[in-house]
């Protein structure tokens, strides 16, 4: 610091502040990781995601599959990839550091392999099976990995309705998250029955006037809104710090102010009928007429004829890029990039070179963030440039798709080209 302070002098003011804005980035800087790193601890030892919190539908627009299409994604909860499958691309590599999450993905396509629709129904649209462990012992644990089969060997009892518990999507951090919230609104007279009438409302107009004259004040009560700001919560949602921080900066409101506009916006504008990203929270299930994709009746058998084509792997994106094992024609990159521009901004360059030299040459990237404008597109290069030079963007594709987002908790969605034919490169 005494050379640091020695070379600011002889710049004069000017370099003065240069220096006190370096030592406070580097002190955010460690700030961030120290919350990172607690993020990660518990992220690590826990299935974070129950279900995917992306709208696939957004997704297959913007991707436009076909049958030479190869994917790389994070997996997340499978939903998505299931999803995606039924547009019959050629492979989907699934990509998660978190086994927990990569054990999902298998339990479910080892589900779609061996059981019937009205069995594998009961245990992902109901998330519950009164047999679970005889269908667990003869039918699933043997189509998978042993460390993902030694996670379920200890968990088969999520799928056990029990006197606060109703099944499957309340485990996990998010089903952690969903229980306190459902149990909040069982203390306030009527709100859980409002808020599943916002949900089944007949139109817009009906929701909207519902959410405003019965749920807004009282679901957003004091209590709730200290408890949203608090770190803790938005770990348990799998909102990373950086995320955190980033909504409270853009919103006059902070975290709070930006949750309850982002759920305002979805109970006011959208129809909410189909949206099951929220119901299956509020009623521990999906139905078979409201839920993803992969999980409907008439999609089941051809699922079937398709599943080998998702590979499930526990790794990081980088490392497994940089093996050779798939070269992509899309990318869908989820939000993790919010936290790695500020926290690792050299592992996001590393990642960004990894798809640049191992994509099809011009594949798709999707990604979503909690900034409008996200900050690592600036402010982190690859090949000597920002990121934000190395895609082609469609912003007119974006900001078409973005408002009809069934979940809306994200302030952006991003869609771009790779910049990466080797005349360019």
């Amino acid at each position: 610091m005494h050379d640091e302070l020695k070379a600011a002098k002889a710049q004069g003011d000017f370099g003065l502040r240069r220096m006190k804005v370096h030592k406070a980035s580097k002190e955010h800087g460690l700030r961030h990781r120290i919350h990172q790193a607690t993020f990660n601890a518990i992220y690590q030892r826990s299935l974070l995601y129950n279900q995917c919190w992306e709208d696939p539908r957004l997704d297959r627009e913007a991707m436009q599959l076909n049958s030479d299409s190869e994917i790389v994604m994070i997996t997340s909860a499978g939903c998505n990839a299931l999803d995606y499958l039924l547009q019959e691309p050629k492979r989907i590599h699934c990509i998660d550091a978190n086994p927990r999450q990569t054990a999902l993905l298998e339990l479910k396509i080892a589900g779609i392999k061996s059981l019937e629709w009205e069995e594998f129904f009961q245990l992902f649209g109901r998330g519950r099976h009164k047999k679970i462990k005889k269908v667990y012992r003869e039918k699933l644990r043997p189509l998978l990995s042993e460390p993902s089969a030694a996670i379920w060997d200890k968990n088969l009892n999520w799928w056990r309705k029990g006197p606060v518990r109703r099944g499957f999507y309340d485990h996990g951090l998010s089903g952690i998250f969903a229980r306190a919230a459902i149990a909040y609104m069982q203390m306030r007279p009527g709100l859980l029955d409002a808020v599943k009438q916002v949900l089944d409302a007949p139109d817009v107009e009906a929701q909207r006037h519902l959410w405003d004259t019965e749920v807004k004040t009282r679901l957003f009560a004091k209590p709730v809104v200290w408890t949203m700001e608090r770190q803790a919560t938005m770990n348990l949602l799998g909102v990373p710090y950086e995320q955190q921080r980033q909504a409270a900066e853009d919103h006059e409101d902070g975290i709070a102010g930006y949750i309850q506009e982002s759920i305002g916006r979805i109970a006011r504008d959208l129809p909410t009928q189909d949206n099951y990203f929220y119901r299956v929270y509020v009623h521990g299930e999906y139905t078979p007429e409201v839920c993803p994709e992969y999980l409907r009746e008439e999609n089941f058998d051809r699922l079937k004829t398709l599943v080998d084509r998702v590979v499930p792997v526990t790794d990081m994106l980088t490392r497994y890029l940089n093996s050779g094992a798939a070269k992509p024609t899309h990318l869908v990159l989820l939000d993790h990039m919010d936290w790695m521009g500020t926290a690792f901004p050299e592992s996001l360059t590393e990642e960004w070179e990894a798809m640049l030299t191992h994509s099809e040459s011009g594949a798709r990237v999707l990604f979503r963030s909690g900034e409008v404008t996200p900050r690592f597109l600036d402010d982190v290069e690859v090949r000597g440039k920002p990121i934000r030079e190395a895609a082609d963007w469609n912003p007119e594709l974006s900001e078409s798709l973005h408002p009809r987002d069934r979940v809306g908790t994200y302030a952006s969605f991003w869609i771009g080209d790779l910049r990466n034919d080797p005349a360019t490169a």
